[in-house]
């Protein structure tokens, strides 16, 4: 990643800049002296180390693990993603950014909003020390928890995610316990100037998330229910908005990384995936389209040669011909200003829905679906959703495929990581007769370029596929980052590529 490391420092530049309580810091809060450690300047800092992270390293990855995303013609940059591949050295920057600097910092706000019993503050800190928690583990399934952050100790023990999870659920309760939502909550670019009502909407969609994901290894039927049946979830998307700018340093981190061109880049490495792009724009034999979802104008921009919306394939960079750099690749929709999504309303109506589904509750399974589809389309800010709705339509005997591949393609266009996760869970969409071989003999010319091969709603294996990953399988953990393990002589064994998530089994 060209601009990967500084990222975090960048956007962390822009809290110090963009708030006037923030002019007298002088110091990074990531390692702050005594006189500065207060929650109003530490709490942003651990944000933005969030925002930039999952905002950027996270979504390019799941965005190319969940084929969103594909390898444009001739640049190398993310050709392992493409190909299903994780190192222990390229995902360190980010483990670094989420746990030694969000995560630490979010400990001494914990720390000062407990002993001044500043509840609302506290349960901030809390839900996004549980988000970072349960992001860590969705990508590496064991992670030190338990002894982490404790600089008395360089070798931390690794928590199983079942322990992890649970850990955060506790903390999540514990922290909802001492609120009752008219709290006040130090400075944040989250809610800025709201009391902790959001945040406890906010704690409670991140808990129905957590709770949905574990819900095939733990039982917590009653807990899901319990929440359900309170529905207090947010009314709006959770997500950083309404501070990024189009200046050097105050972009949003996604479009600073992969389309800005403020350092001297003009090299572009993602563009979408024939996957995503053939689901939503189906056509039939004869190139007619018997389907355009109102969503993929808002999600991809149309290849600017062309004006058509065409994909690549997962695996290659397509190196052996420049027909595909003009004619065929389009790119997802990016501006300086572009949220950063961390849960969707939508996303939390898929959620709800798969738990009636459970109960074999078809009419409130559908009845959430639709709204899924509904918050979904608001999202994107195009009108549709009932004939897309109608298009699809909610199965109770197939419900698992229809909430996976509604979901796969509600959340390309804003939280791709969260559907990586999302399809080691449910596995849908699944993996198709097809493969990325099919779709473009590597090393022959444009006319070897099929995409009407591709089957919608299906994935395929990549061209050129991770060896250790193989056929028909998803990346389904990655190696300990680098930065945690090296010194680390209880870093245990890697359990595998292919053994999936706790939560997955």
């Amino acid at each position: 990643m060209k601009k990967l490391a500084i990222i975090s420092t960048i956007v962390l530049g822009l809290g110090l800049a963009s708030c006037d309580s923030y002019m007298d810091i002088n110091q990074n809060p990531n390692s702050p002296q005594e006189s500065n450690m207060t929650s109003d300047k530490l709490l942003p800092g651990a944000e933005l180390n969030l925002a930039g992270t999952y905002g950027n390293y996270l979504r390019i990855v799941g965005g190319y693990y969940a084929e969103h995303y594909a390898q444009t013609f001739g640049t190398s940059n993310y050709l392992d993603y493409s190909q299903f591949s994780q190192s222990a050295a390229r995902s360190s920057s980010a483990y670094t950014q989420l746990n030694s600097r969000a995560l630490k910092s979010l400990n001494y706000v914990l720390s000062i909003s407990e002993s001044e019993e500043d509840w609302g503050t506290f349960l901030a800190a809390t839900t996004l020390r549980a988000f970072i928690y349960q992001s860590l583990v969705d990508c590496y399934g064991e992670v030190p928890y338990t002894e982490a952050l404790d600089a008395s100790n360089p070798s931390p023990h690794y928590d199983e995610g079942t322990t992890v999870y649970a850990g955060i659920l506790a903390e999540l309760d514990e922290a909802l316990s001492k609120v009752n939502g008219s709290e006040t909550v130090a400075t944040n670019f989250l809610f800025p100037g709201a009391t902790a009502d959001k945040w406890v909407r906010f704690a409670n969609a991140l808990k129905l998330r957590i709770l949905t994901r574990e819900s095939a290894a733990v039982s917590v039927d009653s807990e899901i229910a319990a929440l359900v049946s309170e529905g207090n979830f947010p009314a709006d998307d959770v997500a950083y908005a309404g501070f990024w700018s189009n200046e050097p340093g105050q972009m949003s981190p996604f479009y600073a990384e992969e389309f800005a061109t403020n350092w001297g880049s003009t090299q572009i490495n993602v563009v979408a995936n024939i996957a995503i792009i053939g689901t939503m724009l189906q056509k039939d034999a004869n190139d007619n389209v018997i389907y355009e979802d109102p969503r993929l104008a808002a999600f991809f921009n149309a290849n600017e040669a062309s004006g058509e919306y065409t994909g690549g394939v997962s695996g290659t960079n397509f190196s052996t011909s420049d027909v595909y750099k003009s004619t065929y690749f389009c790119r997802p929709a990016a501006s300086a200003t572009m949220p950063v999504y961390l849960i969707t309303v939508a996303e939390t109506e898929f959620l709800i829905a798969e738990y009636y589904a459970k109960q074999n509750n078809a009419a409130q399974a559908a009845a959430h679906y639709a709204a899924a589809v509904e918050a979904s389309f608001q999202t994107a800010g195009v009108g549709g959703a009932d004939a897309n709705v109608a298009q699809f339509p909610y199965d109770q005997s197939n419900w698992k495929q229809v909430l996976g591949v509604a979901k796969w393609v509600a959340l390309s266009g804003v939280n791709n990581f969260e559907a990586y996760c999302e399809l080691r869970r449910l596995r849908y969409p699944a993996f198709g007769s097809v493969t990325g071989s099919n779709l473009y003999n590597l090393g022959k010319s444009a006319t070897d370029y099929t995409p009407d091969r591709y089957v919608p709603g299906t994935l395929y294996t990549p061209i050129q596929v991770f060896g250790e990953v193989g056929s028909g399988k998803l990346l389904e953990r990655w190696p300990y980052a680098e930065s945690s393990s090296s010194r680390n002589g209880n870093s245990p064994d890697f359990k595998g590529y292919t053994t999936p998530i706790f939560w997955a089994n």
